[in-house]
């Protein structure tokens, strides 16, 4: 697979085409127009490909932004085609922003991740070293792809310090078992996820804990949770979003997340800021 920069506007209209086949969007309103990204790459954004071939399999997109004075790059979207799924395009192509970003002096990349997508949240906190500290409710507000109709665009902010030595272990141990603290497993829990007939519930947040480290579970299936039991969905949607709004405001953040072995489920460790 080859990874490359996309700088022409054919390029851009590829890029076009995949955001409808990656997110199956039936409106206009939720695509970056080919216009907006090849003005973007011409002044400072980013736009990498993979590609096998000539086919355009994955791209990944960042504009640039500044936050608390500082220049950064928001990386706005990630796409990878369904039979590219599970080949490590997405990891590649977030290694290579994040080669273009710190070669320009950039050493901060944010981007938003919904926290019911264990997988998504795997990637970004797990294989690439991001954290968060805020939480976004409804951030894009309805959205026309079938992958997030009928739930609140909730939200995650991943911040990734580029140059951070949390970060350098994390994408060279990449294929291999994180080694994690034993007393992570002993943290109490603010949400379980409880097995009832086969499925699984979120418990009510346990708002009150004062433990240095306190774990979300989150579930496997939310995509399929919207399309087949959207009351479901909006349970776990609103207590998840209580519990990281309660505990972010209360000066904790999110500084990894656990995949169960069976991917069934998935578990967010929030740690005091010390």
């Amino acid at each position: 697979m080859l990874i490359r920069d996309l700088t022409t506007l054919d390029d851009c209209v590829r890029v076009v085409a995949l955001q409808k086949d990656v997110w199956g969007y039936d409106g206009s309103e939720d695509i970056v127009p080919s216009a907006v990204l090849i003005v973007s790459v011409k002044r400072g954004g980013i736009l990498i490909g993979g590609l096998e071939g000539e086919e355009l399999k994955g791209f990944v997109y960042s504009i640039p932004a500044l936050k608390d004075g500082r220049l950064t790059q928001w990386s706005h979207m990630l796409g990878v085609t369904g039979d590219a799924r599970g080949t490590g395009l997405g990891f590649r192509l977030k290694l290579a922003q994040r080669e273009r970003a710190l070669a320009m002096g950039i050493e901060e990349i944010e981007w938003t991740f919904d926290p019911l997508q264990i997988l998504n949240a795997h990637l970004n906190m797990t294989r690439l070293g991001a954290i968060a500290e805020e939480y976004a409710e409804n951030i894009y507000g309805e959205s026309t792809s079938p992958l997030h109709r009928g739930s609140p665009t909730d939200r995650l902010v991943a911040l990734w310090k580029l140059p951070a030595p949390h970060v350098e272990r994390r994408i060279h141990a990449a294929g291999q078992i994180v080694a994690r603290d034993a007393s992570v497993m002993e943290a109490p829990k603010v949400i379980a996820a409880v097995d009832a007939g086969g499925t699984l519930e979120p418990s009510d947040p346990a708002l009150t804990l004062d433990a240095r480290r306190v774990l979300i579970d989150v579930p496997g299936e939310f995509t399929d949770m919207l399309a087949h039991d959207p009351d479901r969905a909006r349970r776990w949607r609103l207590a998840t979003r209580t519990a990281f709004q309660t505990y972010f405001g209360r000066g904790y953040r999110a500084v990894d997340f656990l995949l169960g072995r069976d991917r069934r489920r998935g578990q967010y460790l929030l740690q005091r800021a010390e």
